[in-house]
């Protein structure tokens, strides 16, 4: 063989480059749907783990005023009157040494909320004396729930879980 044989033997033709770049070009799209709901499935995840977490501390809080521990005058609901203190603690009614009870070790955040918002300000708050229906904040923190409009995999609003 010479060499100018060999020289056109080797490499690509330019119809070949383009259909395999095709090829690649519809798979790349077809993986992108089941890349979205992978991200959606995620997030969704870490918003249920978020809401159990600030529900378990606002419940432990409530306990811990009901054994005593933290002190509450007799027209408190007995929830904690931000989501910050959950953080920063509360005085234990029952040391002797002024410790703190702390109920939280960081505020999750909505994954759903604006990024630039501090964790606290990501999560609509409900009082304890507002209706169920139509939750609003108050004196203190009764629930938490997402402010997103979004809708979930399931169908659901994530601000309804």
């Amino acid at each position: 063989m010479r060499h100018a044989d060999l020289m056109y033997q080797r490499g690509f033709t330019l119809i070949e480059m383009l259909v395999v770049l095709a090829i690649m070009a519809m798979l790349a799209g077809s993986a992108r749907p089941l890349l979205e709901l992978t991200v959606q499935r995620s997030r969704e995840h870490e918003l249920r783990a978020g809401l159990r977490t600030l529900r378990g501390a606002l419940d432990a809080y409530k306990k811990a005023v009901e054994a005593g521990q933290i002190k509450a005058s007799p027209e408190d609901s007995g929830y904690p009157p931000n989501l910050q203190s959950l953080v920063a603690g509360v005085p234990d009614a029952r040391s002797v040494d002024g410790r703190k009870l702390y109920l939280l070790r960081r505020l999750p955040r909505d994954p759903f909320a604006d990024p630039s918002l501090a964790p606290a300000e990501t999560w609509g708050q409900r009082a304890a004396d507002s209706p169920p229906d139509e939750p609003r904040p108050g004196r203190d923190v009764f629930d938490v729930f997402s402010r997103s409009e979004r809708r979930a995999l399931d169908g659901s609003r994530y601000k309804d879980w």
